[in-house]
């Protein structure tokens, strides 16, 4: 694995932690140059501590990724790892929140192919991140559901319009990350316990977990269109 992505330049796209950190380390293991983009560059400066490049951007504003592909040129692959979650009954749901959750995963990332495209070789690819909602779907979450089930979508569409450019996508499934915060400490231990009981492989996943899936799909040249799940298992419980 130490030389698969020798002499490629790899675009991660993300917070300073959690999946996008983890997905950086995993590339540079594999031989790539990182090149980190957020919003928050004081943050990636100190989580990546000069190990990367650092750059500034905003999924929200197609300007901002235009501005950023303009500063970069050519890079030979995008990985985008940034989401916005909006969870809670349909009765309750606000179009804000959910807007800036397409936003975030499926409209930002198009454009990043509207604007990385052109400048990719033909050999390069895209990584995006879909979600585990989109193949088991829970109640509170419709908007979680609708937003990762376009991600699915659109990798196969994507696939055959930039063809022989790859595009994949990764699904995970509960992943230990920041992302259950908000039901607070013992809501998420709680909830850690439980899929660790019912799901086979009796864990839940780490961020390290998505980013040797992420490696992967970068690196094996026969794949495209796909959405690999990593979420040991957990579908298969009824």
């Amino acid at each position: 694995m130490a030389h698969l992505l020798k002499d490629r330049s790899v675009l991660v796209v993300g917070r300073a932690g959690g999946i996008a950190k983890a997905t950086a380390t995993a590339i540079q293991a594999a031989g790539g140059q990182v090149i980190a983009a957020g919003r928050n560059v004081d943050e990636l400066k100190a989580a990546y501590n000069d190990t990367v490049d650092v750059e500034s951007i905003d999924l929200t504003d197609e300007d901002s990724i235009a501005d950023l592909a303009n500063r970069l040129g050519t890079v030979d692959h995008v990985v985008t790892t940034a989401s916005a979650r909006v969870y809670g009954n349909v009765r309750d749901l606000e179009p804000a929140p959910v807007m800036l959750s397409l936003a975030t995963k499926v409209i930002g990332p198009l454009m990043l192919v509207k604007h990385f495209e052109p400048r990719m070789p033909r050999d390069g690819s895209f990584v995006l991140l879909a979600g585990i909602r989109s193949r088991q779907p829970l109640p509170g979450s419709s908007a979680v559901t609708a937003t990762n089930g376009a991600v699915d979508a659109m990798t196969r569409a994507l696939a055959l319009e930039l063809a022989p450019i790859r595009v994949n996508a990764i699904s995970p499934g509960t992943i230990d990350t920041g992302a259950y915060d908000r039901l607070g400490e013992q809501g998420r231990s709680e909830l850690y316990a439980t899929r660790e009981r019912r799901n086979p492989v009796r864990r839940v996943g780490t961020s390290e977990d998505i980013a040797s899936a992420i490696v992967f799909a970068l690196t094996n040249t026969f794949l495209t269109g796909a959405v690999i799940p990593v979420d040991g298992g957990e579908p298969l419980v009824v």
